[in-house]
């Protein structure tokens, strides 16, 4: 087998390879919770929630796929076993759990925010301990689309505290534990 020479060391390139992992696995969690809410969801948000799951379902398909092709690009394998996903992730199951909508959206947000920190985490690791700025730039080029698919939950959870006039509903209107948070 040839030798990798791409300007970076084994050593950095398996480190950058086991945060790719890492973000593989926390993204592979997300797409299972997002197609099971899409799913599970009932009730008067139904068709809005259906649709915009299976758009960020799409999109986290495709991140995953991206991640997994990254860590072929610097040598390493990925992993792709659910024993392996579920070891790695940071992200946790909700098993049996069927919550209602705002729940399920509010749940997902938490995910996505879950996945940005670690996210700049890694940025910053990829930069600085490994001095890889590709991954950094790609892994920076996800944690933009994860914020963005947060705000889009988190813009649902909030048109909640909308009144039907338009105004803003009072400020001791309380939240099931989570959300509006």
């Amino acid at each position: 087998m040839r030798k990798l020479n791409i300007g970076l060391t084994d050593e950095q390139r398996k480190g950058v390879t086991e945060l790719l992992n890492k973000d593989l696995s926390n993204t592979y969690l997300l797409i299972i919770k997002t197609k099971k809410y899409h799913w599970d969801v009932t009730g008067p948000e139904f068709r809005s929630l259906h649709q915009m799951w299976d758009e960020q379902y799409q999109i986290l398909s495709t991140n995953v796929d991206a991640i997994a092709e990254r860590v072929r690009m610097l040598g390493g394998f990925p992993i792709g076993t659910a024993e392996e996903f579920l070891k790695y992730s940071s992200i946790k199951e909700h098993s049996g759990d069927v919550p209602p909508s705002d729940h399920m959206v509010s749940n997902l947000v938490d995910d996505h925010e879950q996945i940005i920190r670690g996210l700049r985490e890694h940025i910053d690791q990829c930069s600085e301990k490994f001095h890889d700025e590709g991954t950094a730039d790609f892994l920076t080029g996800l944690m933009e689309g994860h914020e963005e698919m947060a705000w889009m939950l988190r813009s649902f959870i909030e048109g909640k505290a909308i009144k039907p006039d338009g105004q803003q509903a009072p400020a001791n209107l309380k939240f099931p534990a989570g959300v509006g948070s």
